[in-house]
């Protein structure tokens, strides 16, 4: 069930540059890290009947092995066999890694690691898209972008004409703000700690800011009498457990909901009154924007392609591999969005 995969582009995510730092998890080395990308089926193993050579793919961090309970599942899309794992450095099949170097393993990152010419992934984790997609646009669409977007679109749901507050104006942040802007939404405000990122995030279609800095009451308040009672919708793509709660918080009474994107720190605890919830607001969580990886991306790669959805905006370098450390630092520095690195140079 495996497939050996030719990457022609790949992108950097902040979660590479967390494993990289190897903060708050198990350690593992050496692996190749990397995780958003797009590339071409080289060849393929025993048992993998829905992929050939030469079709284009996007490998993603997490699968759908389309026989488990979840991938059965309308509502699911956390695949029991396939779902993320970050502890696992080998392939599933036979528990070892596909990459070596003088007889010594080198593992495997998240099922996909894409800062390397080649790389072997389970047929569970690839969707198939159409050849046509450039893929140095559609590879963001592997990770963060879609994150982003699906959180919006498939959990929030917002209204034609409504309010929504993002909360962190990254790359999924405004993956996020770009969703709200493709339902309709009326009042799209931006939350963030950093006001440099405001300017850029007009483009994605976001009305208002706060930067929570300027006000000496929670961010909450502040936006619930921004809106005469809070927003319709929020989406919080930080994170930290404060912005969590004030996402929550900021909704409106009797229809309002809050998704939570961001993955905090592991002691984390979410802290509120049990009278928001019965003043009927809601509070979901989403993973990967609730897309399955092989059935629904290749309908995100068609909105880029009938023009829906915007992907340009999101790229703001593109470095060749060689210089892959570049874009380390670019990510390191808070600037731009996504850095492209091109395989082939």
């Amino acid at each position: 069930m495996e497939v050996r995969i030719k990457i022609l582009f790949t992108s950097l995510c902040h979660t590479d540059v967390y494993f990289w730092e190897a903060k708050g998890q198990n350690p593992v080395f050496p692996r190749i890290l990397g995780h958003e990308a797009g590339g071409v089926v080289e060849s393929v193993g025993e048992g993998v009947t829905d992929l050939e050579p030469g079709d284009h793919v996007l490998p993603v961090f997490t699968g759908e092995c389309k026989e488990c309970a979840h991938c059965k599942s309308e509502e699911s899309n956390m695949c029991d066999l396939l779902r993320i794992n970050t502890d696992r450095g080998v392939m599933i099949h036979d528990q070892k890694s596909r990459f070596s170097i003088n007889g010594k393993p080198v593992f495997h990152f998240v099922g996909t690691s894409t800062f390397s010419e080649y790389t072997v992934v389970h047929v569970g984790c690839l969707a198939k898209i159409n050849p046509l997609a450039p893929l140095d646009k559609v590879c963001v669409l592997s990770c963060g972008i879609s994150t982003g977007l699906g959180a919006t679109l498939n959990v929030a749901k917002p209204k034609k004409d409504s309010s929504v507050a993002v909360f962190g104006l990254g790359a999924v942040g405004l993956a996020a703000a770009e969703g709200a802007r493709i339902a309709g939404a009326s009042r799209i405000i931006g939350v963030d700690l950093n006001a440099n990122r405001f300017e850029l995030a007009k483009k994605f279609g976001v009305t208002e800011f706060v930067n929570p800095k300027d006000y000496k009451k929670p961010v909450q308040e502040v936006i619930v009498e921004m809106t005469n009672g809070g927003v319709d919708r929020s989406v919080e793509c930080t994170g930290h457990i404060d912005a969590m709660i004030s996402a929550f918080e900021c909704v409106h009474d009797g229809w309002g909901v809050a998704v939570l994107v961001g993955v905090p720190h592991k002691d984390a605890v979410f802290k509120t009154s049990p009278m928001n919830l019965l003043n009927e607001r809601t509070l979901k969580g989403t993973f990967f924007g609730n897309y399955k990886p092989r059935s629904d991306i290749p309908s995100v790669v068609e909105k880029y392609m009938n023009k829906e959805l915007e992907l340009e905006k999101f790229i703001t370098h593109e470095v060749p591999f060689s210089e892959i450390n570049k874009a380390f630092d670019l990510m390191l520095k808070g600037e731009g969005l996504r850095c492209i690195i091109r395989m082939d140079a």
